[in-house]
């Protein structure tokens, strides 16, 4: 008999999304199966949408962040395999057997990471169809076996759940940073669009450069430790691709008072952030055609930009702060899952 699978769903104000994402689950193709929802101390209608959907719903009384969230809902989930969406996402109908199906066949793999389409899942702006894209890019290119583990979308098996042991719940920005670098001292993990699903992304372009912003300063932490970037995920192209952005802005002031002969460097330096990143472009221009790829490419400077301040930022904090170089250190604490 097929193991029973728990569906985790950490919440927190996604009223619009959270139908999506439930329908999707009742509409998988994989039995037997349970749903978890898990509401961080939502102000919305996000509590009444899931108790009238049927499913189990546990209620935080304060907001704890994700790392929380998820760790409640795998202390009450009853599965073999714990299967985690976030609330703004919404399976293909095979994402659950098809992650099943990976973790059976292969014992040493940990964790398998879903990948989301190209399209969101509400199309509320231009900027939400670009990170749409952008991800949707950035997640493919990146399949196969991975370090970092894309949160969104996975299934991990319940007992390698309590041996790696719980989500961090003091990191609200890195929590899969530093679970995929906990889980990949023991077991394999793979990114693949055998599991898929759309997400509902940042729709304004101020919060998803801030999320942006932390998440990259962040991790600095936990990157200096291991002198390498995660696996899968950031690149050198797009590595250089934001640091050449960068440079470009720095030295067009100079440029521009040094005469229009010096206007060719930041010039180039652009022309080098556009190349690093030129399959990327080429994809979204086969996709929406000149002028939403123009509009993207404008799009994804200020975020090159973003990336780098958030660099810089977390580097500065690094050689000033001791609790900012300890960011990572604080263990997580055991969870004791129901009826285990």
């Amino acid at each position: 008999m097929p193991p029973l699978t728990t569906v985790i769903v950490p919440n927190y104000n996604h009223a619009s999304s959270l139908p999506h994402c439930l329908a999707a689950i009742r509409k998988q193709t994989y039995a037997p199966l349970e749903i978890v929802v898990v509401d961080d101390a939502s102000t919305d209608d996000s509590v009444r949408i899931a108790e009238s959907a049927g499913v189990t719903v546990i209620r935080n009384e304060r907001n704890v962040g994700p790392s929380g969230t998820r760790n409640r809902g795998a202390e009450a989930a009853g599965g073999e395999i714990l299967f985690f969406v976030d609330s703004d996402g919404a399976l293909a109908p095979d994402a659950v057997a098809n992650a099943v199906a990976l973790l059976e066949a292969d014992p040493d793999l940990g964790a398998v990471c879903g990948i989301d389409d190209a399209e969101p899942l509400i199309k509320d702006s231009l900027v939400e169809e670009y990170r749409a894209l952008q991800h949707h890019y950035w997640c493919v290119a990146s399949q196969g076996e991975v370090s970092f583990l894309f949160s969104a979308i996975f299934a991990i098996r319940a007992t390698v759940f309590n041996e790696i042991g719980p989500f961090n719940p003091s990191l609200r920005w890195t929590e899969e940073v530093d679970y995929g670098n906990r889980l990949a001292r023991h077991y394999r993990m793979v990114s693949t669009a055998a599991v898929a699903g759309k997400l509902d992304h940042d729709h304004q372009l101020g919060p998803l450069l801030r999320k942006l912003f932390h998440r990259v300063r962040a991790r600095i932490p936990l990157y200096a430790r291991k002198r390498r970037f995660a696996k899968g995920y950031e690149t050198p192209s797009r590595a250089y691709s934001s640091l050449a952005a960068a440079l470009a802005v720095i030295t067009l002031p100079a440029a521009l008072l040094m005469g229009q002969v010096w206007l060719g460097v930041p010039g180039l330096l652009l022309a080098a952030s556009l190349a690093c990143d030129a399959r990327m472009y080429r994809f979204v221009l086969s996709r929406r055609g000149l002028p939403f790829t123009l509009f993207f490419a404008g799009v994804h400077f200020l975020v090159n930009l973003t990336i780098v301040a958030g660099l810089v930022t977390g580097a500065a904090q690094w050689l000033t702060s001791k609790r900012f170089r300890r960011l990572y250190d604080d263990p997580a604490p055991t969870v004791a899952r129901a009826g285990r």
